[in-house]
């Protein structure tokens, strides 16, 4: 006996860091009853299904409710097993994971008096760009390299005009990018400066740098 389960999702677009909640509901359609056994909230990763979230299903109606926080955007399903009953899932929906200027400045705010070191990457020392690093990995989810050279490489190349708070800026000496900070607005940026200083919200400084969109 195959059980009919649905769900319903509370967003199809989620805010990074905020969690997704999934409410299944699973029916013997030969009798209209409850249909009892276990339903899994699962993510498509690297071309498998994953478990995220497992809930054994017990009210009268069949419902449960299944909670997952995903990091980047996914398909995802639920499955049910029960005794007695074949293996039922839902059809894969893709839920899009997206993280705002907003809340990487607001990672970078936290940050603010903490002392530059050389080659530090948090989450009590920074370099300049151990200290990007950090903010955009704990905020967004998103990976760096601890070179300001190298991360001007990374994410989408935006205009000077069109830079917008939680941008990425990366200073050059002619190509070469070797200074990064955090747009914080108004010609101002994030960053842990040099050795000696600490992490603060600093007037942006020349205009040879290039702008950097990692979030949306």
């Amino acid at each position: 006996m195959k059980p009919r389960l649905s769900n319903k999702l509370s967003t199809r677009k989620l805010p990074w860091g905020s969690s997704l909640k999934v409410t299944a509901k699973v029916i013997n359609p030969n009798t209209g009853k409850v249909a009892k056994g276990t339903v899994r909230l699962q993510g498509l990763r690297n071309g498998k299904w994953v478990t995220w979230d497992t809930e054994t299903v017990r009210n009268a109606n069949g419902t449960v409710t299944l909670k997952a926080a995903p990091k980047t955007s996914a398909y995802v399903r639920t499955l049910f097993t029960g005794t007695g009953y074949s293996q039922a899932a839902t059809k894969g929906v893709k839920v899009t994971v997206k993280a705002s200027g907003a809340k990487i400045l607001a990672e970078a705010k936290k940050h603010k008096g903490a002392l530059y070191k050389f080659a530090a990457a948090g989450p009590k020392r920074f370099d300049c760009s151990g200290y990007t690093l950090y903010v955009y990995k704990k905020a967004a989810g998103k990976k760096l390299p601890h070179k300001a050279n190298s991360q001007q490489h990374y994410g989408k190349s935006v205009s000077k005009s069109n830079k917008k708070v939680g941008d990425l800026i990366v200073f050059r000496s002619g190509s070469y990018g070797y200074h990064a900070g955090i747009y914080a607005g108004g010609g101002y940026m994030y960053d842990s400066p040099h050795t000696g200083a600490r992490v603060g919200k600093h007037k942006i400084y020349g205009s040879n740098y290039v702008v950097r969109r990692l979030v949306a």
